[in-house]
């Protein structure tokens, strides 16, 4: 199978689903593992797989996978997509470690995952329920600033809720965000969003794709974002102390019925919780114009 593999590398055939065998994984490695340490990695394989699939249907322009917040995906749909090559070696492989992983957690009577992060998690994270943080907020950088917050609500197994003000106005719907920091995009909150567009745990030089939607949810079309991680460190932030991961941003908006203008900018987030700590985007769709920055953190009410 490896010799397989490494031949599609080399010369990029291409494999319908339907062809590909599952490739099995040794659940031997996961024997040892506690459950919490189980579904974490039930989780992150998850993940990568709606990823992969999300790839390809961004390709195909099926416009098919839009997961929301809660990981579980549905393996045979993503199996069926069609994916070429590599693409399909990938899930395959997935697909063998994720059943891997849920035959040893069976094996340990492990109960169904809780929807609370773990305290372990959520204490080893630079935010905790009920702080506040605190944006300066301009459509460019020479318009007036608003103050946007946006308070802990709850820590999840999978996600980061928060409810959200805009200039001293609290806003009725939730905001929502998985712990790589991409957001909730059915939210009708009236904040920037970008989808799939951050991993977990990004390293220097990583290459990223993702779409970014306007503040309008009735907005027409979004943008094609890519980006790359350009610097990576720890750094103090509105007196706090963040793994800080630097994205440069570039990609196309709509703009008008059958047009498109550029869009660039730069991101910065906290690479273990996904914390947005600063966005700076322009283009010629003031839509997707936006400088955000964190300035200050207010700590839990007692």
């Amino acid at each position: 199978m490896q010799a397989t593999v490494l031949l599609c590398a080399a010369s990029g055939c291409a494999t319908r689903s339907g062809d590909v065998l599952l490739q099995n994984a040794d659940p031997a490695e996961f024997t040892t593992w506690n459950c919490e340490r189980i579904d974490e990695e039930s989780d992150r394989v998850q993940l990568r797989a709606a990823d992969v699939a999300y790839a390809v249907d961004a390709r195909v322009g099926n416009n098919m996978i839009a997961l929301g917040p809660g990981v579980m995906v549905f393996w045979p749909a993503l199996l069926a997509m069609r994916p070429d090559g590599m693409e399909a070696l990938e899930l395959a492989a997935l697909k063998g470690r994720f059943e891997a992983l849920r035959s040893v957690a069976q094996q340990h009577g492990c109960p169904p995952p809780m929807e609370t992060m773990n305290a372990q998690r959520a204490a080893r994270l630079p935010l905790a329920a009920g702080e506040r943080f605190v944006y300066e907020e301009r459509a460019t950088k020479r318009a007036a600033p608003r103050e946007l917050g946006l308070r802990v609500l709850a820590l999840k197994r999978d996600r980061i809720e928060f409810a959200a003000d805009v200039g001293g106005e609290v806003l009725l719907e939730a905001w929502s965000q998985d712990l790589a920091g991409n957001t909730q995009v059915d939210s009708r909150v009236p904040l920037v969003k970008w989808r799939r567009l951050l991993q977990p745990d990004l390293k220097l030089g990583q290459v990223l794709a993702g779409d970014l939607y306007a503040a309008d949810p009735t907005a027409v079309g979004h943008a094609r974002l890519r980006g790359q991680v350009v610097a990576q460190g720890v750094q103090m932030v509105a007196g706090r102390s963040f793994d800080v991961a630097v994205i440069e941003l570039f990609g196309d908006a709509p703009l008008g019925d059958n047009d498109s203008t550029r869009v660039s900018g730069v991101m910065a987030v906290d690479r273990g919780s996904g914390l947005l700590l600063r966005l700076e985007l322009s283009s010629s769709n003031p839509a997707y114009s936006v400088q955000r920055r964190l300035v200050r953190v207010e700590p839990a009410a007692s």
